[in-house]
């Protein structure tokens, strides 16, 4: 399984970005995706999770009126709609697919990991 992820940018605070990750591959075992952020000189921490299938959600709770997360099982690819960026939110951010945890906000259950896509939110 591969997870591309792509959407980051430089934009200022106050504005809006989409995140979208892509996975190729087997997918069939998905039971959850979810993303990541990592800022300079911080561990990478957890933002969104959505359950691959049905509507379970979670969010960390600084983003949780701010983002939103969702998916497009068909295309295989899961977004992560950002509003009101603070230039805390500027960061690394990864997507991550794992095997049977759904939702779950815990790193550790994630098995497949993509490369990051970089947002900088300017003040």
């Amino acid at each position: 399984v591969q997870l591309q992820a792509s959407g980051g940018g430089l934009v200022q605070a106050g504005d809006s970005l989409t995140l979208s990750c892509v996975a190729s591959g087997r997918t069939a075992g998905f039971a959850g995706m979810g993303w990541f952020r990592q800022a300079p000189g911080e561990d990478r921490k957890f933002v969104a999770a959505i359950a691959w299938s049905g509507t379970s959600k979670y969010y960390e709770d600084s983003v949780r009126s701010r983002f939103t997360i969702s998916k497009d099982i068909a295309k295989n690819t899961m977004f992560l709609q950002m509003n009101n960026l603070k230039p805390e939110d500027t960061a690394v951010y990864y997507c991550a697919a794992n095997l049977g945890a759904g939702s779950s906000w815990y790193r550790g259950l994630y098995a497949c990991w993509g490369e990051g896509t970089l947002v900088t939110v300017s003040s």
